[in-house]
């Protein structure tokens, strides 16, 4: 992450304390977590104290050798809603350059990503999908008007939500500029 990030402090604490909660709960000291991981134990102790900026890949090492979703590392502990994570997990050198972990399903099977444009008045009904299925929306251009059975979810250019999609849905624009959202289908 880039130094001078305003997010990277609380990202950082993030890290540290879900990795120290998650090793405590497998059972792993430092060192058995360094071997298993292949990161070494002064890295450990570094990122759990919170003074060691990290990399994804080591992110991911750490994930895998404590079965977790990378998105279990790096997500507000307190978070109320485990599918949005909505965490900076890396910014560049150059100012502007970042990657934001928006939000996180498990899988089964696999993911479907679907770009899609709504004219305005344009309305698409969906039947609700077999359970365990979930729907991951990214709107970024217009407005989108998401129904979740009885709901209305007004999201705008850069708004996401995450939902179970086994329930009827729709997607509406009812601006009057085309809408234009990313969707993924996590089967």
């Amino acid at each position: 992450m880039h130094k001078d990030s305003s997010q990277r402090a609380s990202v950082l604490q993030h890290v540290s304390q879900n990795i120290r909660r998650l090793r405590h709960a497998a059972e792993l000291s430092q060192s058995a977590l360094a071997e298993k991981s292949g990161v070494s134990r002064r890295m450990l102790v570094a990122i759990e104290a919170g003074e060691k900026n990290v990399s994804l890949t080591t992110l991911d090492l750490i994930a895998e050798a404590l079965s977790v979703a990378f998105s279990d590392l790096i997500q507000a502990p307190d978070s109320r809603d485990p599918d949005r994570i909505n965490e900076l997990a890396w910014a560049g050198v150059h100012p502007g350059s970042k990657a934001v972990l928006l939000a996180s399903s498990r899988a089964s099977r696999e993911v479907e990503l679907w770009e899609w444009r709504l004219e305005p008045g344009e309305v698409y009904p969906a039947e609700a999908d077999f359970d365990g299925w979930s729907e991951q929306i990214y709107v970024f251009e217009g407005r989108l008007t998401l129904v979740i059975e009885t709901q209305e979810h007004v999201l705008a250019a850069g708004d996401f939500y995450s939902f179970a999609s086994n329930r009827m849905h729709a997607y509406r624009n009812d601006g009057d500029v085309a809408t234009r959202f990313v969707r993924n289908v996590v089967i």
